[in-house]
């Protein structure tokens, strides 16, 4: 399961809007036979795509597979059924698939095809993984990561607010790469008129796994020769804004390369940000990374939005006078437990990171 659980890691981020799912076989002698995963799009699947490896091997064989097969025929035929006809003697499922159309459906059609099933082996890691596909599919929204990179003493920027980068190369690479895994990424109006940023995947080997761009843009102030219009025809560019926003600007930014959507205003007359990331979540797109200012990250927080966190950290002192990462919570006291919990850690020479998440029994 855990070679099943690596390869699902290969389609994080391009296997929108399946899931990214792994799945190895072993023959009936013990030998690993056959890897897949879910491929660029979505198709093929994780189970065909081992099996057309397995071959003949497939016969008596046990398949590994992060997520219960699916049962039901959409552009391709059932997975389920598929594993039955190869000869697959045993199935290992790490997790169930909540998706209406499957839901237990692919269990019951290979336990009724006299295929011994396990269900369970290595969840939690599957999950880990899978988290993406599991928000869109059980609260209609993505997952959403918020990511920031700040000095020791958790500063953006100098308070000139001038671009400076805080973290070295190497873990710039690293964000790039996180960047690459996720189905689409979420910035403001603030971030695109301080930076100009292209938000593409620059490593080389990775130009092509870009997320789709969204910028919340209540106004309309995107400028129309922004950097990030140059790869919108293969990367995509969607711009919220309000229902009222200016129709001559939404044009321009039309023919400029974006999507323009209005959405509705919360009651403090911000975009609403329940209804943008349900709008996100119709597009396909089930990871989000977010790389904005501190009120971006504040306002996801206040709502209850953010589920992860990935907090990357030089060594540098900036001090009071610069940009803190997280803008004002009105934090009236400190719960008994943090609400996020350190999943994950590492260090790129003198940087280093942290992922959090919030566990599912805490908002």
């Amino acid at each position: 399961m855990q070679v099943a659980i690596a390869a699902a890691r290969c389609a994080e981020g391009r296997s929108g809007p399946n899931p990214p799912v792994g799945c190895a076989i072993i023959s009936s002698d013990g030998q690993l036979v056959a890897v897949g995963h879910t491929a660029l799009g979505g198709r093929p699947h994780a189970e065909t795509e081992a099996l057309a490896m397995a071959g003949e091997a497939a016969q008596g064989a046990t398949a590994y597979v992060t997520l219960e097969p699916c049962a039901h025929t959409g552009q391709t035929g059932p997975c389920a059924d598929a594993l039955v006809e190869a000869g697959i003697a045993r199935v290992v499922i790490a997790a169930r698939d909540p998706d209406d159309r499957v839901n237990g459906r692919g269990i019951e059609r290979l336990a009724d095809s006299g295929v011994d099933i396990q269900i369970g082996v290595e969840a939690e890691a599957a999950r880990q993984v899978m988290a993406g596909f599991l928000a869109r599919v059980t609260m209609s929204r993505p997952l959403v990561t918020l990511k920031t990179a700040t000095s020791l003493d958790g500063m953006i920027a100098l308070g000139d607010g001038a671009k400076r980068w805080i973290t070295g190369a190497v873990m710039r690479r690293y964000v790039h790469l996180q960047r690459s895994r996720s189905d689409g990424l979420l910035s403001a109006i603030g971030t695109v008129l301080a930076d100009d940023p292209e938000f593409t995947c620059r490593t080389p080997g990775l130009e092509a796994d870009s997320p789709h761009r969204f910028i919340l843009d209540a106004n309309l102030r995107t400028p129309a020769d922004a950097r990030m219009f140059a790869t919108a025809p293969e990367v995509g560019v969607t711009i919220f804004c309000r229902e009222d926003c200016d129709p001559k600007a939404a044009v321009a930014l039309r023919e400029a390369g974006a999507e323009v959507q209005s959405v509705s205003q919360d009651e403090t007359g911000r975009l609403s940000l329940s209804e943008v990331m349900a709008a996100i979540a119709e597009t396909g797109v089930a990871s989000l990374l977010v790389e904005g200012g501190g009120k971006l990250g504040a306002s996801l927080l206040r709502e209850g939005l953010v589920d992860r966190i990935l907090w990357t950290r030089s060594a540098h002192l900036i001090g009071s006078d610069g940009i803190p990462a997280i803008g004002a919570l009105a934090t009236g006291d400190l719960p008994d437990e943090p609400a996020f919990q350190v999943i994950g850690e590492g260090r790129f020479g003198r940087d280093e990171f942290i992922l959090l998440e919030r566990p599912a029994d805490i908002g």
